[in-house]
């Protein structure tokens, strides 16, 4: 079994973006992904680039891109040129689409358009020639790249996008809570999708988005998690959702989530929808709690085939010192042991 890699989230602002990367690389996360949200924080692929500037080691990943706001050329040729300036350190995470669509006053793009746009996005990286609307394309100056090809990672919930995603990507990272009995089912589809495609079910990565908070109060934690548990648990109810692979008690929580959804406070605990989340989901979905019960956690799904956590802490307008006393428990407590298995 492969080492446990552990990454963490950031906000990919021009003023914060390297000193962020720094710290993160001394306090020994193997990477951070960056949100793409343009009406929300800076560009993903300037943040990027400046992180891998400002470091030597660290992985550096969108964590998520989408299908609508670029075209599938202009996503491929930033990436590959994140690679080629940090060295091959980059990862393309990409999904549906959430807060950059809202924000424009857009949705989710429909499997089918994902769909497509994951099988153009994937021979544009690795420099093949693709049809656009008929029409050849193709990105010319991937063949004087000196970088290995990027990985594509798709961020999956429902069974659909793990399907799409197994037959076209390097990689899945589940956002399904840190639930291994639904973590394997999500497994189980992406190995049968990619045997039914002639794809050997074992040429693929899995990792998973887990809300992590470790904190000595359980209380606490929960109320520090609480934003970032129903930003991470709205994805299970979007519409188009069946619930597939979800436990009948959450199916209620995840549809009232998506229809209460409060779009102007995304990611916030005092967001008007943070308000249907309550202590028994959090634990459920989340990883709260003492240092040992969450590396206890992590260890079950690690158990079930997560190779690499995207881990997501306290909400950003949660109490900065509780924030840091979590933030301090996880560096010091929880990320190396965890790295170690």
């Amino acid at each position: 079994m492969a080492r446990t890699e552990v990454w963490t989230q950031a906000v990919p602002e021009p003023a914060i973006a390297e000193a962020f990367a720094q710290r993160a690389e001394a306090a020994g996360w193997d990477g951070v992904v960056v949100v793409d949200s343009q009406n929300l924080t800076g560009d993903p692929y300037v943040g990027l680039a400046m992180m891998g500037k400002a470091t030597e080691r660290i992985g550096l990943a969108t964590g998520v891109t989408n299908p609508v706001t670029r075209h599938p050329a202009a996503t491929a040729s930033a990436i590959a040129s994140v690679q080629e300036y940090s060295g091959g350190r980059a990862v393309l995470g990409i999904g549906r689409g959430d807060s950059a669509l809202f924000q424009i006053g857009q949705e989710p793009a429909s499997v089918a358009v994902f769909d497509r746009y994951l099988e153009q996005l994937a021979g544009y990286l690795r420099g093949e020639e693709i049809d656009i609307d008929g029409k050849p394309s193709r990105l010319h100056w991937l063949g004087r790249a000196a970088q290995p090809k990027v990985p594509l990672d798709v961020a999956a919930t429902g069974p659909k996008v793990i399907a799409s995603a197994a037959r076209h990507a390097d990689r899945i990272t589940f956002a399904v809570g840190a639930d291994a009995e639904r973590i394997g089912w999500g497994i189980g589809i992406a190995r049968d999708a990619r045997a039914e495609a002639g794809l050997d079910p074992d040429g693929i990565a899995f990792g998973a988005f887990v809300n992590v908070v470790p904190h000595p109060d359980a209380a606490t934690a929960v109320e520090l998690s609480r934003g970032t548990v129903a930003t991470v648990a709205h994805f299970s109810g979007m519409a188009g959702s069946t619930g597939e692979g979800q436990r009948p008690e959450d199916r209620e929580v995840f549809e009232r989530l998506h229809a209460e959804y409060d779009r102007p406070h995304h990611t916030m605990g005092r967001a008007r929808h943070a308000a249907v989340i309550d202590g028994d989901f959090a634990r459920r979905f989340a990883i709260l709690g003492e240092p040992a019960h969450c590396l206890e956690r992590l260890g079950e799904l690690r158990e079930a085939g997560v190779e690499r956590f995207v881990i997501i802490g306290p909400s950003i307008d949660a109490d900065r010192e509780e924030r840091r006393r979590s933030g301090r428990l996880m560096v010091e407590d929880v990320l190396p042991e965890l790295q170690s298995r």
